[in-house]
């Protein structure tokens, strides 16, 4: 049977180790398992945090424009899909501008 004394000399002697490897790692881990579990300590597990939601990038972007007063703190993804549908129909019925813009990208 290990005593208390036992877990702790190994504990120790883990601890004191010069260059842990993950066998050392490993073995304390079980040590303070056994040491919790002899002392009627509940187990202790570790978790990951509650998952973050997305940012959601806006458009922080001024101008005094209709159109740039109305995308300003909008989301960016949004205003993004809005300017792909108006290029594509840009491309369609003013393609000579279409080209002009995109040479400018």
């Amino acid at each position: 049977m290990i005593t208390l004394d036992d877990l702790e000399a190994a504990i120790a002697e883990c601890e004191g180790e010069r260059n842990p490897n993950a066998n050392t790692c490993i073995k304390l881990a079980a040590y303070y398992t056994i040491l919790n579990e002899k002392q009627g300590k509940p187990p202790v597990y570790s978790y990951s945090a509650e998952p973050v939601s997305p940012v959601k990038e806006t458009v922080d972007y001024y101008s005094e424009t209709e159109f740039g007063q109305a995308i300003q703190g909008k989301d960016l993804l949004y205003v993004m899909e809005l300017i792909d549908e108006l290029m594509t129909v840009l491309q369609t019925v003013q393609p000579r501008l279409y080209s002009g813009v995109m040479s400018h990208l």
